[in-house]
Formats: C-alpha cells, structure tokens, sequence
C-alpha cells in the first residue's frame, strides 16, 4: 500500500480482557503495516455502528476497524445485537463505501470467544485489521481506474 492508511479502531469495551487480546492482535497488524490508527471505545457492540458513522462524517479516516464480542445469554438479546451491529457495518460499508474489518466476535460461550481473540489462535482482530487494509487497497485501486 503506496499512501499509509489512517484506521479507526472501534471497541466495544463489555467485555474488558477480550477486547484488550483482540485489540492486542489488531495492533500487531496495524503497526506490522505501518498504519496510523486511532481508537475509540464505545459501551458495545451494538454503538459500533454508531460511532463508525459518526467518524465517517470527518473523512479523516481511511478504514475502520470493528472490535467487540457478543456472547449468547439466556434471552434473545443476543440475536437482536449481532444481527444489529453486523448488520449495521454492512450497511455502512455498502451505503457509504467504507473499508470495514469486522472484528466483533458472536459466539455461544467465553471458551469460543478466546479460543478466537488469542493472537495465539485464531487472531480475529488481527483477521479484522487485516481485511481493513485489503478493503482500503481494493477501494484505493478502483478509485484510481479511469
């Protein structure tokens, strides 16, 4: 990537360690890529898209990461927040052309969650950083074709 990117990086503090391993991971490839990033924290998941599109208005930013978890409970509230806040990214990445790393973790129980926040493992925020910066080079590839 010619121009170093500048990222956002969104997390849903809720759940405090997961985040931090997540956000561990998202560094690591940030910094690896010599991306400028910023972050930001909101309550959860579900401000996640919120606080995108309320960045997006500042054009300041060229990709955004997503960070969270959303660990299944004993009500529907879980399904209501993972529909709402992927579903909510997706939008703002097709309305608004943003480069988006979806990094929110949805999963049944805590084992599932760190089996994939461990940078050690699975790395989903090393994953979201990852496809940030492969969302910004396709974007800075079709905006420069005649």
């Amino acid at each position: 990537m010619s121009e170093r990117p500048h990222i956002l990086v969104v997390e849903a503090r809720y759940y405090e360690d997961l985040s931090e391993e997540l956000l561990r991971g998202t560094t690591q490839v940030l910094e690896a890529a010599g991306a400028g990033f910023e972050r930001i924290q909101v309550p959860g998941a579900l401000e996640i898209p919120a606080a995108v599109r309320f960045a997006a208005e500042s054009g300041g930013f060229d990709g955004y990461v997503a960070l969270g978890c959303v660990i299944r409970g004993e009500t529907t509230h879980y399904d209501h927040v993972c529909e709402e806040s992927w579903g909510g990214l997706n939008r703002l990445a097709l309305e608004y052309m943003l480069a988006i790393g979806n990094g929110i973790l949805t999963v049944e129980n805590e084992e599932q969650a760190w089996e994939r926040a461990r940078v050690d493992r699975k790395n989903n925020g090393g994953w979201a950083a990852n496809a940030c910066l492969k969302m910004i080079a396709l974007k800075r590839n079709f905006m420069t074709k005649p």
